[in-house]
């Protein structure tokens, strides 16, 4: 099969290439997906420089969330969820969907709604089965909480405020890097209440403004380092704070612990990839139910997959520049041609 290969094992961007790689060889309960499209996500490029191994066992090619249909049954396959050849899926993986096809245990796939196309399918799973771990295991959102979301232009943000409104928050206070993002974020149809761009304001006197000086129910946080001190200050009593990635960096130089104390707050870090088997088919399966009643079942659903642009796989390092500059608001998705 053809797929996306990274020469030399990791490096810059130029280093991507489409070259030929084996078919993957199905395990016992896995199915064979022939992809249609891909998205693309940040840790992509931090496993392409080396810093992001995949879990023992994964493929070692990039890319975790896809859309395609089935071509081959594993040993075991089917068996309890009914899995035909040609069923049209969405999937997530640890890894090996930059590539034509992709062999994924049949507990990571769901059936792709009807009203979805393939693109917007491929742009789903990680990011809206993270935003709900993120919200809903972890932060244990509950009807009329206060929510900030951190990176809230990027896929998880932006399925993780849609998820917020449907769970019934109070407020949702959004931070980004430009007027632009921040607009966009206020306009959708279950879209964000708040907004603060972290570069020109302190978002925790939006968060304040926005409750009335109470603070946030719970925090969603990809950014690390930079806003660690101040989501403190931001959370309520009894807070919660679920960290998902450290973009901006892993040490906190100077830190008062009392408020975590005083408040009695509770910070949870979350990861996906790097899950057991079991556990990414129990949240699939939890996550599940969720897809119809968001999507629509004509894809009418208030809560959808935003897509910045859509490129053929041959334009791979130019999709990467623009994730990598942060010039996306919503998916990068990439149609396998």
């Amino acid at each position: 099969m053809r797929a996306i290969l990274i020469k030399d094992g990791k490096g810059p961007i130029e280093n991507l290439y489409i070259g030929e790689a084996p078919l993957p060889l199905l395990k016992s309960q896995e199915v064979l997906v022939k992809i249609k499209a891909f998205a693309l996500n940040r840790m992509d490029i931090s496993q392409r420089e080396g810093n992001y191994p995949p879990p023992p066992g994964a493929s070692e090619i990039l890319g975790v969330e896809f859309s395609g249909h089935i071509t081959a049954l594993g040993p075991n396959a089917s068996s309890s969820q009914g899995w035909k050849i040609g069923e049209e899926v969405l999937g997530l993986a640890s890894g090996g969907a930059y590539a034509e096809f992709i062999a994924v245990p049949e507990t990571q796939i769901l059936r792709k709604p009807p009203g979805l196309s393939w693109v917007e399918a491929a742009g789903v799973p990680e990011a809206f089965i993270t935003a709900f771990q993120a919200l809903v295991l972890v932060g244990d959102i509950q009807r009329g909480d206060d929510v900030l979301i951190h990176a809230a232009a990027s896929g998880v943000g932006i399925a993780a405020i849609q998820l917020a409104r449907f769970y019934g928050a109070r407020t949702i206070t959004a931070t980004a890097s430009t007027k632009e993002k921040l607009d966009w974020l206020l306009s959708l149809p279950a879209g964000a209440t708040h907004a603060a761009n972290y570069k020109k304001e302190n978002f925790v006197d939006v968060t304040k403004r926005a409750t009335d000086g109470k603070g946030v129910d719970l925090i969603v946080d990809m950014v690390g380092q930079a806003h660690f001190t101040r989501n403190l200050d931001a959370l309520a009593m009894d807070g919660r704070m679920t960290m998902l990635s450290l973009i901006s960096g892993s040490e906190v130089s100077s830190l008062n612990l009392r408020s975590i104390l005083g408040k009695r707050l509770r910070i949870q870090g979350s990861t996906l990839r790097s899950q057991s088997a079991d556990y990414k088919a129990d949240v699939v399966r939890r996550f599940a139910p969720l897809l119809v009643s968001l999507t629509g079942s004509e894809g009418d659903g208030l809560i959808r997959t935003y897509v910045h642009k859509v490129y053929p796989w041959t334009e791979i390092k130019e999709a990467t520049r623009v994730m990598e500059a942060d010039q996306n608001i919503g998916k990068i998705v990439i149609e396998v041609v």
